[in-house]
């Protein structure tokens, strides 16, 4: 469920910037580098500065070691079924459980289509 997410994500990451424009101003102000000066794809990757990549390692760490929830509520965490992060989105959460199985199954596949369309941008 987590690379679907990512992947969703990525997609969207991928197109907005295409649709409604970039952010105004500098990523990195002293080495004179603008949002409108990044490209799309991995053309960004050779664009982005040397402190930009650790920001991006160390949150990507964050995130990947916040889902093992620091060791924190042990007995609750491990009662949480997979993707479950105890946030209920207002329109979506429900207790049916036929209605949660099949949201989540829409999920799953729109996590895989989504994983397959980030590959075809690049």
């Amino acid at each position: 469920i987590k690379h679907g997410r990512v992947a969703m994500l990525a997609a969207m990451g991928y197109i907005t910037p295409t649709l409604v424009g970039k952010f105004p101003g500098y990523l990195s102000p002293s080495l004179g580098l603008k949002f409108a000066d990044v490209p799309h794809g991995l053309a960004a990757i050779s664009k982005v500065p040397t402190f930009g990549w650790i920001q991006i390692v160390i949150y990507a760490l964050y995130v990947e070691a916040s889902s093992t929830n620091f060791g924190y509520f042990d007995e609750s965490f491990s009662k949480q079924a997979p993707g479950d992060y105890g946030w209920k989105p207002p329109l979506l959460a429900t207790t049916n459980v036929e209605l949660r199985t099949k949201r989540l199954n829409a999920e799953i596949a729109n996590g895989r289509l989504a994983m397959m369309a980030i590959i075809g941008m690049f």
